[in-house]
């Protein structure tokens, strides 16, 4: 199991007990940064393996490649594709390939003159790799904290924004498998593929009957959930806290919602399967022994 499982795991028990989730999302930022660190230095270790010459030349040749995605080369280049797209109102690739090159060029110049005024300045970093090891010298050794410190932010941005969709299916499948909701009614394999691929759907007592199911961790009052229910179309929405505001614009919308940081939040689900026409038996029993059941089923 990847790390990324064990959080969303977490974060569905902290859910369902209505605990506070967002230290999970802490420890899925600190899960994907130190994997994607770990396969960045073995990048720079490649170098050496195969006999290449670790320069700021390297690095521009192995790291701001043109071909790479344009996120990828952004960050590489130590400045974050929002910050571009910000900038110069576009994310079109060449703008976002000339900013980088250019950020990037500025960047190693900065700390070259820093290096100068600054004799005290020594930085080496050592990197090993099964008994092969690799030396960056000042100015890499910053390039390189630079890169890490830029797509730990972009992470961190991405994740807070896209927690919901990371929980989704899991938290929705171990709803339906909690309160022994029957498998037709939630196999994601009985939807066509252009729509399971991004979404889940409960399905009524027949196949036709597809209600589009939505999961949101946001805060309290927070707008989008207006939004969402009219640009996509939900039918279920589950949130980690909802207001009251929020609850009349769902009920005025015929939109059904289960708000989890209630005592026994999670039960409404219930509701919403009986106002779907969909079975289910309530949960009785010990929840944390059963969540690891259906934890092994579904991870």
């Amino acid at each position: 199991m990847t790390l990324e499982g064990v959080v969303v795991q977490r974060i569905i028990r902290r859910l369902l007990r209505a605990d506070d989730y967002r230290i999970e999302i802490i420890n899925l930022l600190d899960a994907q940064f130190l994997q994607y660190a770990i396969d960045f230095f073995k990048r720079i270790i490649e170098a050496k393996l195969h006999n290449k010459k670790v320069t700021i030349d390297w690095y521009k040749d192995e790291f701001l490649d043109p071909e790479l995605p344009k996120r990828d080369f952004a960050i590489n280049s130590g400045i974050n594709m929002k910050t571009i797209t910000n900038m110069y109102n576009t994310s079109q690739r060449n703008i976002v390939i000339e900013a980088s090159v250019e950020h990037f060029d500025t960047l190693y110049d900065t700390l070259n003159e820093l290096i100068e005024d600054d004799e005290e300045i020594d930085i080496t970093l050592t990197l090993k790799f099964r008994g092969v090891s690799v030396d960056l010298n000042v100015s890499e050794s910053l390039i390189v904290i630079n890169t890490l410190a830029v797509k730990r932010s972009a992470l961190r941005g991405g994740l807070w924004s896209t927690a919901g969709k990371q929980v989704e299916k899991p938290l929705l499948r171990t709803l339906c498998m909690l309160f022994n909701v029957p498998e037709r009614h939630y196999d994601q394999s009985n939807i066509p593929e252009s729509l399971r691929e991004v979404d889940f759907y409960l399905i009524g007592n027949s196949p036709e009957e597809m209600f589009r199911s939505e999961v949101k961790l946001m805060g309290k009052g927070n707008p989008e959930s207006a939004d969402v229910i009219h640009a996509r179309d939900t039918r279920v929405f589950v949130a980690d806290k909802l207001s009251e505001t929020n609850i009349t614009q769902f009920e005025a919308n015929n939109v059904e919602w289960v708000e989890m940081r209630t005592e026994n939040g999670f039960k409404r689900f219930l509701v919403v399967l009986k106002n779907l026409g969909i079975s289910g038996k309530d949960f009785k029993g010990n929840i944390d022994k059963r969540l690891t059941e259906i934890f092994k089923e579904i991870f």
